[in-house]
Order: structure tokens, then sequence, then C-alpha cells
């Protein structure tokens, strides 16, 4: 693991939270969930590699914060959370699967509301870390 990895997967998320703001905006509502959730997932795999090295092989972002839960040593903070967004990390993790298996169509509020969420996934994976993440 190198940092520029780290940096690279970090990049990458925040250009698909970037897309996925763009989408929303031309109208494309699934591509802005299906970029809302990739964002996410990406984020949260960053974090993981700089902690531990290793390169998670999971797309289900609960999955992702149980292992922050484990790494960090935080379960309290982030069963919170968890528990707290269970509904839509649960949509979010729909819009990877209906995107590419499922005929499903999103809404302008739904896909807002999932963009706007995977927006708060990331400021809160910056918090656990306690460092200010780009």
């Amino acid at each position: 693991m190198s940092i520029h990895e780290v940096n690279l997967l970090r990049g990458r998320a925040l250009r698909m939270l970037n897309s996925a703001k763009r989408s929303l905006f031309s109208g494309d509502y699934d591509i802005a969930a299906f970029m809302a959730d990739q964002a996410v997932q990406l984020y949260l795999k960053s974090v993981i590699l700089e902690l531990t090295g290793e390169m998670p092989r999971t797309h289900v972002v609960r999955h992702l914060f149980n292992a922050l839960r484990s790494i960090l040593n935080k379960p309290d903070d982030i069963d919170q959370f968890v528990g707290k967004n269970r509904s839509l990390l649960i949509r979010l993790e729909e819009a990877y699967i209906n995107s590419r298996y499922i005929s499903r169509e999103y809404e302008k509020e739904e896909a807002e509301e999932l963009v706007g969420f995977a927006e708060e996934v990331i400021e809160f994976a910056k918090s656990l870390t306690g460092k200010t993440q780009t």
C-alpha cells in the first residue's frame, strides 16, 4: 500500500461524488444514484486501505462500516450512525444492484436524497479518523 494508492482512490471517490451531482443537474437520476454509491464505497475503501494496507473485496457499504468498526475500535460511533441511517444505507447499496441488474428508474427526489446522503457518509468517515481528508 502506498499513500499514492490511497489518494488515487480517495480522489476517484470525490470525483464520483461530483459526477453524481452533475448527473442530478442534467436529469440522469439513475446514474446519480449509482455514482453516489460508488463514491461512498471508494471513499470507505480508501480509509480502510490507509489504515490497514489492504483493500476490502466487498461492495456492501454496511460491510465496509463493519470493517471500519473493528479497525478503528469505535463501535459506538459507527453503530449509532449505521443504526440511524440503516434504510438510507440499504437504499444506497440497492442503487449499485439496481443499476447493474434490475430495470429500475430513480426519481429526482430519491436521487437527490442519495447524493446528499453520500456526502454525509463521506463527512462521517472523515470525522472517524480525525483527519481533514481531501
